[in-house]
């Protein structure tokens, strides 16, 4: 019997769609049975055969509903900002609503879509590598939700924190919340770190993949590291680290400024 391999696609995007349907009660609904309507699940894959799952609504929460450390963060916006990874727009259309000049960027077409039917005015659907040869110019840079990720490891760091220097005004400043894996005492997370380090990985270095449905997204990396490995990857960059806020350890909000 052969197994028939998920559609590589916008599996983010889709599942954004449904849960907003879900959410809003417009447009097409998942359904369960053929009946009723199906909570939305964001099932993540890693590479050494984990999966997880968890309610996607969270990406559509209201500030109410966040963490503490995403609202302290965006106290620390100045400036024109530029939202990475903006997903359904909920820390854009925050900062949209009190005046703050805000662009979300995704290269998700379905999470932009939904962000802008939500009602953030400025989105871009790109790479940060692609955008940064835009001619705009942006004072502060958001990597939330656990998207300090999005710099992926050691060899991809350097190349997305110049793309974000090219976007730079004087003084830039990157605003980061990550997570610090290395409190777990979970056997399969312990020996996953130890099976990226024989392999000349960081520890937190994960090799994921999204299923939606029938679709899935490419693998990709994903970094979960300490704030000692984010400075790590400073050097040459211009990009220097200045604070973290790890209050709510393991997670922690990190502050990097560029200094040209």
């Amino acid at each position: 019997m052969t197994m028939e391999q998920p559609t590589i696609g916008d599996a983010f995007g889709e599942m954004i769609r449904d849960a907003y349907a879900v959410r809003t009660g417009i447009g097409p609904r998942p359904l369960a049975g053929g009946k009723y309507y199906r909570p939305v699940i964001e099932v993540i894959e890693r590479d050494d055969g984990l999966i997880n799952g968890a309610p996607a609504d969270h990406y559509l929460n209201e500030p109410d509903d966040w963490q503490a450390y995403d609202r302290r963060a965006l106290k620390l916006c100045r400036g024109r900002v530029l939202d990475i990874g903006t997903g359904a727009g909920r820390i854009a259309i925050e900062l949209q609503r009190h005046g703050i000049p805000v662009t979300g960027l995704d290269t998700s077409l379905g999470a932009i879509e939904v962000a802008r039917k939500r009602g953030l005015r400025d989105t871009v659907l790109n790479t940060v590598d692609e955008f940064s040869r835009a001619a705009v110019r942006y004072d502060t840079f958001l990597l939330l939700g656990n998207n300090l990720g999005l710099l992926e490891g050691p060899e991809r760091a350097p190349v997305m924190l110049a793309a974000l220097a090219r976007l730079a005004a004087p003084g830039a400043r990157l605003v980061a919340q990550g997570t610090d894996p290395y409190g777990t005492r979970d056997p399969v997370h312990v020996a996953y770190h130890e099976r990226n380090r024989q392999r000349g990985r960081l520890g937190g270095q994960l090799r994921l993949r999204l299923r939606y449905r029938e679709i899935a997204s490419d693998w990709f990396d994903y970094l979960n590291c300490s704030p000692a490995e984010i400075e790590s990857l400073l050097p040459g960059t211009g990009w220097r680290l200045k604070s973290i806020d790890d209050r709510d350890h393991p997670y922690y909000v990190a502050v990097m400024e560029l200094h040209t």
